[in-house]
């Protein structure tokens, strides 16, 4: 298992956990999973906006999961991301389609992270 930290919500990513690309990572205050080196899904659970489940895509899929799921919302802060607050009444099971959609690799979720930039060595100016 490459669990790197527990979270509250962390009974989301256990369908993917076995995966064997399966990846979590935290991420500003968050934990991603990641299945074929995408970023797929993120766990938050501070305060609104950031309670719930993210759902990382990009705009043009928007629309196709929100016909499928129609309570994701796009975040209020991250807008090319899709957010299922984890006040809404039916989250648990929502939450669960969405890990199962995941795992099943469809092509809606997850986006490529960005490459990291190499850190520029700051000369010596004596």
């Amino acid at each position: 298992m490459k669990r790197t930290n527990s979270h509250s919500l962390q009974w989301i990513f256990e369908p993917l956990e076995d995966h064997p690309s399966f990846q979590q990572k935290g991420m500003f205050g968050c934990q991603v999973a990641y299945l074929h080196g995408r970023m797929m899904l993120g766990l938050v659970d501070k305060e609104e906006p950031w309670n719930g489940l993210l759902v990382c895509t990009s705009r043009e899929h928007h629309s196709e999961l929100q016909k499928r799921f129609p309570d994701l919302k796009p975040h209020s802060v991250l807008g090319k991301w899709l957010y299922l607050s984890q006040n809404h009444l039916q989250f648990e099971a929502v939450a669960q389609d969405i890990a199962k959609l995941a795992r099943s690799g469809s092509p809606l979720l997850g986006i490529e992270p960005k490459p990291k930039r190499k850190k520029k060595m700051k000369e010596n100016r004596n």
